[in-house]
């Protein structure tokens, strides 16, 4: 459903507002609150005169003494005190709701130093959408002068005031880092005053938003307030592979979805032997191979000659009774006894015919050629090659009479009497002289010249 301010394309569908969490229906801001009181019409003799206001979509809260003269109401844009000037934000709680909620965040009343000022006009909201637009550049040049400095952090967000007087930059950092020239640079930069505050990886995430592995906004950003700590122990207990990759966040640490449904797998694993291992049996040990806690079974892999044997699925019940056997000393014939996992589809015996030959068959080694395709004389494998009119290679030779094989007719001149000597010199196993080159070879014509002088 889009708010009163979102804007239309020229088909008529809604392409979402550029307000940035300042939409009239307040549906874009984030960590919104519900104020269920403000609905209903009841007149409150004991009125609380404090009020939280959200800075940018929700990415800040604090909050603030609303005046009587003021009439503000929840939603409504006000212009508040600042330290150095005025902001401009939305109310999110009023009434006795924001007691509770101080409460919550262990905010004092006492520490109330800033109050409303008045309704925000609409130069105000223009000044405001003016700075909104500057922090993306402002965020890209303080990102580049940082890494020119060399400086150890990085830059998450940049919030200016309502009255572009300063600029508020969050940046995450693994230790301690010295910004005192870095915030020279900045205020030469960009000619307001500069406030560097450190955050963590998780308040980051929250304030950027995105889209989670589950296809919802991240849970930091929408209504997650308080951050608990979350243990790879939390997966163990839920059996979830320990997969850094599909277990880590956007921030980069463990999910803290992983912590929603902790104590239900808790209380069912009450229900479990606790530290159970193996069980033993007259047929051999069985080591445990997986807990299914909701359906109540646990499944054991049989210790064989020849490696683990066929998975059993045991009811929670039996394995109690198999565990107090063993801790007496006494083991008991077969693993499975009164209480079977039932199978989710029921099918008499009768019309079962098998035989179960897991762990019986082998099946005999094959000794595979290392040639790559079917024919390892050929380098790169596969059938021979064809000719070129499409038969195979092999071609049946023509037969003359009688059914024998017609000899080819060898039409190659044959060799003069004048050979016979170098032919008789190969027989008798003397190698024959190298017709040589004379122009290529001038040792030779050398060597003849001088014997025909001798």
């Amino acid at each position: 459903m889009g708010c009163t301010t979102c804007s239309v394309s020229a088909s008529g569908t809604p392409t979402g507002c550029g307000d940035k969490g300042h939409c009239s229906s307040g549906s874009c801001n984030k960590m919104n609150t519900f104020d269920w009181i403000n609905t209903l019409d009841l007149a409150d003799p004991t009125e609380f005169n404090v009020v939280e206001i959200a800075f940018k979509k929700g990415a800040r809260k604090s909050f603030f003494t609303n005046p009587p003269h003021a009439h503000c109401i929840t939603g409504d844009m006000v212009v508040v005190e600042a330290e150095s000037g005025y902001d401009v934000g939305r109310i999110s709680l009023s009434g006795d709701l924001v007691r509770a909620q101080m409460k919550k965040k262990n905010f004092k009343q006492e520490k109330l130093i800033y109050s409303v000022i008045r309704k925000a006009n609409h130069r105000d909201l223009e000044k405001l959408e003016e700075a909104r637009a500057m922090e993306h550049k402002a965020l890209v040049k303080a990102r580049v002068i940082s890494r020119n400095l060399g400086l150890n952090m990085k830059i998450g967000d940049v919030e200016y005031q309502g009255d572009k007087r300063k600029a508020t930059y969050y940046y995450t950092a693994e230790g301690r880092v010295d910004f005192r020239e870095l915030v020279r640079v900045y205020a030469k930069e960009f000619r307001v005053k500069i406030e560097m505050r450190q955050i963590g990886s998780r308040q980051e995430s929250a304030r950027i938003g995105g889209i989670g592995a589950c296809g919802r906004e991240l849970c930091c950003s929408t209504w997650l307030s308080n951050f608990r700590s979350v243990n790879t122990l939390a997966a163990r207990y839920q059996n979830i592979a320990i997969n850094q990759t599909k277990l880590s966040g956007q921030c980069g640490r463990l999910k803290c979805c992983l912590n929603y449904e902790l104590d239900m797998y808790m209380e069912a694993l009450d229900a479990f032997p606790r530290n159970l291992e193996t069980l033993k049996t007259k047929d051999g040990i069985a080591h445990l191979v997986k807990t299914d806690i909701f359906k109540g079974i646990m499944y054991f892999g049989m210790r064989t000659e020849r490696g683990r044997g066929p998975i059993i699925a045991i009811d929670k019940k039996r394995v109690w009774e198999v565990k107090e056997m063993n801790d007496k000393g006494n083991f008991p014939a077969t693993l499975v006894g009164s209480y079977v996992a039932e199978p989710s589809v029921k099918v008499e015996d009768e019309d079962l015919e098998y035989a179960d030959v897991t762990g019986e068959i082998e099946l005999p080694s094959i000794k595979r050629r290392k040639g790559r395709g079917r024919n390892p004389k050929s380098k790169r494998g596969g059938p021979r090659p064809k000719n070129r009119r499409g038969n195979d290679s092999k071609k049946e030779k023509p037969k003359g009479k009688g059914g024998h094989p017609r000899k080819k007719q060898d039409n190659r001149p044959k060799k003069q009497d004048g050979n016979k000597g170098a032919d008789s010199k190969k027989e008798s196993g003397k190698r024959p002289p190298k017709k040589g080159n004379n122009r290529r070879n001038p040792t030779n014509k050398n060597q003849q010249n001088r014997n025909k002088k001798d």
